[in-house]
């Protein structure tokens, strides 16, 4: 494994990590367009059912595992204790096994309760073993995420999503024509399970990846081990009550952080088909826009998940030595560059809403209804990403109760508007209530993370260049976009290209106006995924004066020195 010191900093793998966590989303974007045309809005609402209920379990069982596990291995890592790192990683495997095939074999039989519609059943059923897989995965990329090395993670999602995106559209189609002579319903419940079948092949594929990944590195893991001779071995039986004491609260924590979407979608079906006798084909319809809208809003918080993902070694070893100016410093730099990213992003979204869903999700029977709704849960891209990210950094310095009792709080309050708002709401209203309930539990949770980040660093984020001067520079920006885009679409009569040229324009206007505010300095923006990049190109088109000592090519500054060397030689020739 290559030394950390030749690594970027917790930026750069957050940057990578993030740069595949958009392509994956990208992916899956791309993917959902032809899985959506041969399955229907109705297929993909029971796609989208079954998918949120794998997703909790999932959650429950797997999905911690990564986080949890680097946060372990990263703290013994810090003190180069590597035999005990890779014991943590041994019990860890046995852990997802045990769990991992509990958790697999309650969705298979579990799954007419999990799900309301029955539909959704079958393809929640051919999700199930998928559980199983992707615990074993998660320990794999924990153990290099330890490492604070996210390209092997970055590489197995993007290698993961290629062939859930090749082998769901295959499957779908498949499965279609094998229901073909049978009614409407049937064949898209066939389809969403064939959609099902690509997640499970895709996790199996980066699994395969990873695992290559770990034998081409065994001999320096070996060697490592070998080395080790000062530190005494921990027991197993230690390891595995630390990794119950770890992962579980990891796993509340995240599973009720997420839980509100399994959550709203349940209580959506049993008041609509129990109370107002809704079909289910219509619930499956409504879903599906709810989830369009979703899965758009959920490609700028990739970066907020990356950071976090990044951030979690990095905090955990500065704060297992006591360095807690590190830990702020870390802190103070996540949160503005995922401000800087986010709250555009989520400006962008709003103001082109219906344009980004016509080049996606182009369905005439929701695509009105899927456009409105991604504008109004545009503003939860913000309060996602800096609550996914305060999150993760409470679960860093060992507060793994605060983002539990948070999250508590701010799903039991949602839970009880959202009740109240589709039962005394009209039917009609049903959705809006929905998204509106969505951006109450994202504010909450945001908030309430802020609060205890705060309460237990010490700590204040600075509000103007990392709130304020963004904003400014988005609202500008979303204005010129809005603007280019109708003024371009009554010129070409195309919405694609008429996106692309509001995007470009919209891009540039905002990389100006941030640095031209001093919302971001040339120390952070170098310190950013292509940073000498971004720098160059602002000093080109002069938004940017250089700051200090010139930064220039190591050739000149050699230059430099030599000068000085000439000098001081023909000084004490003098003398």
């Amino acid at each position: 494994m290559p030394n950390n010191k030749k690594r970027g900093g917790f930026i750069m793998q957050a940057g990578i990590l993030a740069f595949a966590g958009i392509i994956v989303r990208i992916i899956g974007l791309l993917y959902n367009k032809p899985l959506v045309a041969i399955i229907g809005d109705e297929g993909f609402g029971y796609y989208d059912s079954a998918y949120a209920a794998y997703s909790i379990v999932l959650l429950i069982s797997s999905y911690s595992i990564p986080s949890a596990v680097s946060k372990v291995i990263a703290q013994r890592l810090a003190v180069k204790e590597y035999r005990n790192a890779h014991r943590i990683f041994q019990c860890a495997f046995i852990y997802v096994l045990v769990v991992g095939g509990i958790a697999s074999l309650f969705v298979f039989f579990g799954a007419g309760v999990l799900v309301k519609m029955e539909s959704a059943v079958f393809p929640l059923r051919v999700l199930a073993p998928t559980i199983f897989l992707s615990g074993i995965l998660g320990v794999l990329r924990g153990y290099f995420q330890a490492h604070k090395t996210m390209l092997q993670t970055s590489l197995s999602q993007i290698l993961e999503q290629l062939v859930n995106a090749g082998v769901s559209i295959g499957m779908a189609y498949v499965l279609v024509q094998v229901a073909a002579d049978r009614d409407m319903t049937t064949k898209a419940s066939f389809g969403a399970a064939g959609g099902t079948i690509g997640t499970g092949a895709g996790v199996l594929a980066a699994l395969l990846f990873m695992a290559g990944v770990y034998v081409l590195n065994k001999g320096t893991i070996k060697r490592r081990i070998e080395r080790d001779t000062e530190h005494a071995d921990e027991p197993y039986k230690n390891i595995f009550k630390m990794i119950l004491l770890v992962v579980t609260p990891f796993i509340l924590s995240t599973g009720i952080y997420n839980i509100n979407n399994f959550l709203d979608k349940t209580i959506y079906q049993q008041i609509m088909m129990g109370i107002k006798h809704v079909e289910e084909s219509v619930v499956a319809t409504d879903l599906s826009a709810m989830a369009k809208g979703t899965k758009i809003a959920n490609i700028p918080i990739a970066l907020a998940s990356a950071m976090a993902t990044a951030l979690i070694p990095g905090i955990s070893s500065d704060f297992a030595q006591g360095d807690l100016k590190s830990v702020r410093s870390k802190v103070t730099k996540s949160v503005k560059v995922t401000m800087l990213i986010s709250i555009p992003s989520a400006v962008g979204l709003g103001v082109l809403a219906k344009p980004v869903m016509m080049v996606i999700f182009h369905q005439p029977d929701t695509l009105e209804l899927a456009s409105m709704l991604l504008s109004c849960m545009a503003v939860t891209v913000v309060l996602y990403a800096l609550s996914t990210l305060t999150q993760a950094i409470l679960q860093s310095i060992g507060r793994m109760k605060a983002p539990i009792i948070n999250a508590s709080a701010a799903v039991v309050i949602h839970g009880v508007m959202m009740v109240l708002m589709e039962l005394f709401l009209d039917v009609k209203y049903g959705l809006y209530s929905y998204v509106t309930v969505t951006v109450v539990y994202a504010l909450l949770l945001c908030v309430l993370n802020q609060i205890s980040v705060h309460r237990y660093l010490n700590y204040r984020q600075e509000i103007d260049k990392t709130f304020l001067r963004p904003l400014a520079a988005s609202a500008l920006m979303g204005a010129a976009a809005y603007g280019v885009y109708h003024g371009m679409n009554l010129l070409t009569k195309s919405n694609l290209v008429s996106l692309a040229a509001a995007i470009v324009l919209a891009a540039a206007l905002y990389f100006v106006l941030v640095i031209h505010w001093k919302a971001v300095s040339e120390e952070e923006l170098r310190g950013m995924p292509k940073g000498y990049l971004l720098v160059g190109i602002a000093k080109k088109i002069g938004i940017l004066k250089p700051e200090g000592r010139s930064s220039g090519p190591i050739k000149k500054k050699k230059k430099r020195k030599k000068r000085k060397k000439k000098k001081t030689g023909q000084t004490k020739k003098k003398i």
